[in-house]
């Protein structure tokens, strides 16, 4: 299956030396899974030609706010609106996850229980799984349709399914455990994260995540989705 993968922000300079930008982090994890991929740089204003120049489609994370003022903003809730409509296939990782819901009239805003760094427990139907998460940002409000079939504590809006064609989730699978080191060294010093947040997140580096196994589930999601 052909993935059209529309990236919305760049990794740190320190992060793409070692592991690529968000694009190659999604193709590594999906490594195995029976998909192939094409990039679009939608932060940077490049678009698909149509909803149909793949067979699907990814949206990535992005230093971004959904709710910010940004021109490639609302091309791609456009794109967002179209796809559904049409039934596409298609699944939002954290900034995706927010911009589909925002699209679709639901509500993103910065949390008031502030950042979730590093290694997070989810509810998915009565499983705990464990992702690294990196965000402030959270969906607050569902859209109309939308299920919620994972949540936590700290974040009830963890994933969404929207009829059977759209997943989202919060947490990041595609960020592994090397992948978050390089982005806690990458950020060590910024102001805008709390005093011993990197340090509790660097202390669950050595356990393993469920990013492999949450990778299984997206692209059969994705392979399987029907109108």
């Amino acid at each position: 299956m052909h993935i059209g993968i529309l990236q919305c922000g760049h990794t740190p300079d320190q992060v793409a030396a070692v592991h690529g930008d968000y694009d190659n982090l999604f193709i590594t994890l999906f490594d195995g899974q029976g998909l192939t991929f094409k990039t679009w740089d939608v932060v940077d204003m490049a678009f698909p030609d149509s909803i149909d120049a793949a067979e699907g489609w990814l949206i990535t994370g992005s230093k971004h706010g959904a709710y910010e003022d940004h021109a490639f903003i609302p091309p791609l809730e456009d794109f967002i609106r179209a796809a559904h409509v049409a039934e596409k296939p298609m699944i939002g990782i954290c900034f995706g996850h927010q911009i589909i819901a925002q699209a679709l009239g639901g509500r993103v805003e910065k949390f008031a229980g502030g950042w979730a760094v590093g290694r997070h427990a989810y509810d998915v139907g009565g499983e705990t799984i464990h992702l690294n998460a990196w965000h402030q940002d959270q969906v607050v409000e569902r859209p109309q349709g939308a299920r919620r079939v994972a949540g936590s504590e700290f974040c009830e809006n963890a994933a969404l399914v929207y009829g059977e064609h759209i997943m989202t989730v919060q947490p990041h699978p595609e960020i592994s455990n090397s992948v978050l080191a390089s982005y806690l060294d990458a950020r060590a010093g910024d102001p805008n994260y709390p005093d011993g947040l990197f340090q509790e997140a660097r202390s669950h580096l050595e356990t393993p995540t469920d990013d492999l196994a949450y990778a299984a589930r997206l692209a059969t999601f994705l392979k399987e989705a029907r109108p």
